[in-house]
């Protein structure tokens, strides 16, 4: 049951034109979704339903659509007599995601270890120089992004684009838990690293290496849970 999630949530979004039917469902549900990966709205703050229909000019009806879907992804819970609100983080299945992620990336890295052109291990490398580029401005969220761009890089390198789908839809819940680690003291700096090891495996045509480097980065991730469950210890659930 929310306590601290009663306070009042996030800032009203910015009001659209009038929409109908699936079409505003579909937009609303995005959105919401976005803000909630994005953590824009914290784990925890409620959702109002009433604030969001007359920001988009459409009827409670999409955006119950749009509730009910962010529900079954486990981002949204809905307590009767209490409210909706954005799921806390599960920390019980944290675990779990990461390591069905593993399995997948591992599978995608030695693919592209194995397939890799020389254009394509370029085109790695200028995604790192966007990661350096965003680290020094100091921009998260664009880090995040750029971070996002090389997993999927990685998936179109091995020939299996369809597996980069297939991680989105895993690392849901781990991808909120990331975005509370970016701020930490180097650790932007060690994605970089990790990256650049994952590379250079794929460039040398390595896939038990690059295997190896792939495995060391996300372990790092199962490493840190605690230490941002610890740091906002509102945002999660408790242990199962």
């Amino acid at each position: 049951m929310p306590t601290k999630a009663r306070r009042r949530g996030a800032v009203a979004p910015v009001a659209r034109p009038p929409q109908r039917g699936a079409t505003a469902s579909a937009t609303i549900y995005r959105a919401l979704r976005d803000e909630i990966l994005l953590l824009r709205r914290k784990p925890g703050e409620p959702i109002a339903e009433k604030q969001i229909s007359e920001a988009y000019g459409v009827s409670r009806t999409p955006v119950r659509e749009a509730v009910l879907k962010l529900t079954d992804e486990g981002l949204i819970e809905v307590f009767p007599q209490s409210g909706t609100f954005v799921a806390r983080i599960p920390i019980g299945a944290l675990p779990e995601a990461i390591a069905i992620r593993r399995v997948l990336e591992e599978a995608t890295v030695r693919y592209a270890a194995e397939r890799a052109t020389r254009s394509q291990v370029a085109r790695l490398r200028a995604c790192m120089e966007l990661h350096r580029e965003r680290e020094a401005a100091g921009d998260l969220e664009g880090f995040h992004q750029a971070d996002e761009e090389f997993h999927r890089l990685l998936s179109e390198t091995a020939g299996y684009p369809g597996f980069w789908t297939l991680i989105q839809q895993v690392k849901v819940q781990v991808d909120r838990f990331r975005r509370l680690t970016l701020p930490a003291p180097g650790r932007t700096t060690l994605v970089i690293r990790e990256h650049e090891a994952i590379i250079d495996a794929v460039a040398a045509h390595d896939p038990d290496g690059a295997a190896q480097a792939l495995n060391t980065h996300l372990h790092d991730l199962q490493i840190i849970i605690a230490e941002a469950q610890k740091a906002h210890p509102a945002y999660f659930t408790a242990a199962d």
